[in-house]
């Protein structure tokens, strides 16, 4: 109950997304109280991962609450008279243009349901087996948006603790413990080792014959606890600030990763396999020997390129697409260093940024695999979830489904004072982080935000079919179109635990310029067929097909000034949402930045204290005490850095 929290803290937090998450877990860590509370009934805001039958309830909502407005809030009575209110809204408008078609045979006849799970609203999926198009599939227009309102909906976000699911990065295993009980109001993510105990056991052979490899929508809802289906699409740079910083505090140790196993580049209607390590290079048959020396040299000065200022001096002012045709490389060489390996556009990086982009690959390469990025098994939303059990360990309170009507003012100071709750509770704290969402349109009337188009596709087979069905990939697509963005396309499998077995997950990102569809589509088309009853029989067909597809806009609130804001006091600050980035380096920056303005003098989120260490009141300190001051902390293998990591002057490691 609301009566139940304590009226006062030190810091209380609005919102539980990645950057909120790592920013509370670090104030925590350094004594300060923390209050974190989500007006949702999940973890990680737009940073979330659903199971199938909670990505079906969180479309529910959006449909059900788009438009609701409570016009009588609480709070108004409980303003003093020398105070003022900041009201917050009550609809989230982040997401829109939402989507979602089905094109796997759907045999609703036979009213299968996920275990456990919520009844589906088939209303919600547009059947397009048909070769017609599929304009009717629309959910709600675009002038709707994904409401907030709290709602008893159980989300399920965690899967099980398979023995298969055990990880190994380059020798250190990797272990994780899952977490997502709570209850309505306080909510401390513990262990789950149950989660898919009901799950019915899938053949292993079920991608060895193509006319058994029947999956219907049916099958889907049925396995619907193996999805993992991540809000937004992101890797992790083996040498990124997050993976630093899962290093330093310890936190890996909730959380199990994963390498993406390929880099792939998509060129004259063609998926092929990008060369990563120097053995790669020389083993790949794409690469006449003339252009693999070409590569390897190129390379190997990106590698070291702020020693030879000659080279680039007279070409920051030009594209890096530009300064790439002035040196000694192929036409195709070219396409591979710009959209594979800096994995940025023509027009979109300069010289020195696609250096530092081509630089930061290669020095990631090695780390724990041939390819830089690592992935979270079961899916993105696991990291704010692990940092939000770092910040309970350490006495931080959580209420999910606990929304905050408005922050309270004092008008001499213009400093914010308290909190008001749904309830009419009144919490005083010193400082407040409140994520961008939050806020009403009076706050953020001056604000001009960017859009992200999102795609998530289930498929029945790869991209690109090797011998292993078990590839990870990462695939680029080029802009055609002036004014258009490339396409980030991220390909997940079933050993990352985010989908079931002979399906694909596939994630598209990219800048939005129109709606999410009308951006994706057309890459979707080059990549992808629908699947149909008469292509089952054909096994000719070499696209993988299309099982059930979802399309939607996600506000990016990232790199907003905070002056944009309206009449926001001092000691209010602001936290964005999910940018288009590939990697998480803009969230840890924010959580620090902010955490830096709040304790300039503690250090960010230090790994903690060894439990051999602690000495309790009374205890007196032992011989044996200092003799386990030198046994290694537990789990400090877990994302290790490797001692095998190769010459990392040699950009081909």
């Amino acid at each position: 109950m609301a009566d139940t929290l304590p009226s006062e803290f030190d810091v209380i937090v609005i919102g539980t997304g990645l950057p909120e998450s790592i920013f509370a877990a670090a104030c925590s860590r350094s004594g300060q109280r923390v209050l974190h509370v989500d007006s949702r009934s999940y973890y990680g805001g737009n940073w979330a991962s659903f199971s199938f039958s909670g990505l079906l309830s969180w479309l529910e909502e959006y449909q059900e609450n788009s438009d609701i407005v409570n016009d009588s809030p609480v709070w108004q009575d409980r303003i003093l008279e020398n105070e003022e209110a900041i009201a917050l809204s009550r609809k989230d408008k982040t997401i829109q243009h939402v989507e979602v078609f089905c094109y796997a045979s759907q045999d609703l006849h036979e009213d299968v349901e996920e275990a456990g799970a919520l009844q589906k609203n088939h209303a919600l999926v547009t059947s397009t087996n048909s070769t017609e198009a599929a304009d009717s599939a629309c959910l709600p227009t675009e002038d709707e948006s994904l409401s907030t309102v709290s709602c008893e909906i159980l989300i399920e976000q965690t899967p099980s603790n398979d023995p298969e699911t055990a990880l190994e990065v380059n020798g250190a295993e990797v272990t994780g413990e899952k977490e997502n009980h709570c209850d309505d109001k306080t909510c401390v993510p513990s262990t789950s080792t149950e989660e898919m105990s009901e799950n019915v056991p899938i053949a292993e052979d079920t991608t060895e014959q193509p006319k058994k490899n029947k999956i219907t929508y049916s099958q889907i809802i049925k396995e619907g606890r193996r999805f993992n289906i991540d809000l937004v699409s992101k890797l992790l740079y083996s040498r990124g600030l997050l993976i630093d910083l899962l290093i330093k505090s310890n936190v890996s140790r909730y959380a199990e990763f994963k390498n993406i196993t390929r880099i792939l580049a998509f060129r004259d209607g063609r998926v092929e396999q990008v060369p990563c390590s120097r053995a790669d290079v020389f083993n790949s048959k794409q690469l006449s020997m003339v252009e693999k020396r070409m590569l390897m040299k190129f390379l190997t000065f990106c590698m070291e390129y702020e020693k030879y200022p000659d080279e680039y001096k007279g070409y920051e002012e030009i594209t890096f697409y530009e300064y790439l045709k002035t040196q000694k490389l192929t036409p195709n060489l070219q396409y591979i260093v710009l959209h594979s390996i800096a994995m940025t556009s023509q027009t979109a990086s300069s010289t020195i940024d696609g250096l530092k982009a081509t630089k930061n690959f290669l020095h990631c390469l090695g780390r724990y695999g041939n390819t830089p990025f690592l992935f979270p098994l079961y899916g993105q939303g696991e990291l704010p979830q692990c940092f939000c059990r770092m910040c309970a360990v350490f006495g931080g309170i959580y209420c999910l489904r606990h929304s905050v009507q408005c922050l309270v003012v004092d008008k001499e100071s213009r400093k914010c004072k308290a909190i008001i709750d749904q309830f009419g509770q009144r919490i005083i704290s010193k400082h407040f982080l409140v994520e961008d969402s939050y806020f009403s349109e009076n706050t953020c009337s001056r604000v001009q935000y960017r859009q992200i188009s999102r795609a998530v596709l289930i498929t029945d087979r790869s991209v690109l079919k090797t011998d292993s069905d078990q590839q990870t990939s990462i695939l680029t697509v080029p802009a055609e179109e002036p004014g258009t963005f490339a396409v980030r396309v991220i390909e997940l499998c079933s050993s990352t635990m985010t989908c079931m077995k002979g399906t694909y997950l596939v994630h598209l990102t990219c800048t939005s310029s129109k709606t999410a569809r009308e951006d994706l589509e057309p890459v979707v088309q080059k990549l992808f067929i629908p699947y149909t009853e008469v292509e089952i029989e054909n096994e000719q067909v070499e696209k993988p097909r299309i099982l059930w597809a979802l399309y939607f806009n996600m506000r990016d609130s990232s790199d907003i000034s905070r002056s944009c804001y309206n009449d926001l006091p001092p000691n209010v600050y602001v936290c964005s949402g999910p940018d288009c980035g590939l990697g998480n380096d803009n969230a840890v920056k924010q959580a620090e930045t902010l955490f830096q303005e709040i304790c300039p003098n503690e250090d960010f989120c230090p790994p903690p204290p060894n439990p051999e260490d602690i000495v309790l009141d009374g205890d007196s300190l032992q011989p044996e005490a200092s003799e386990s001051s030198a046994i290694p902390e537990a789990n400090s293998e877990t994302l290790k850095e490797s001692t095998n990591l190769g010459n990392l002057e040699e950009p081909s490691e």
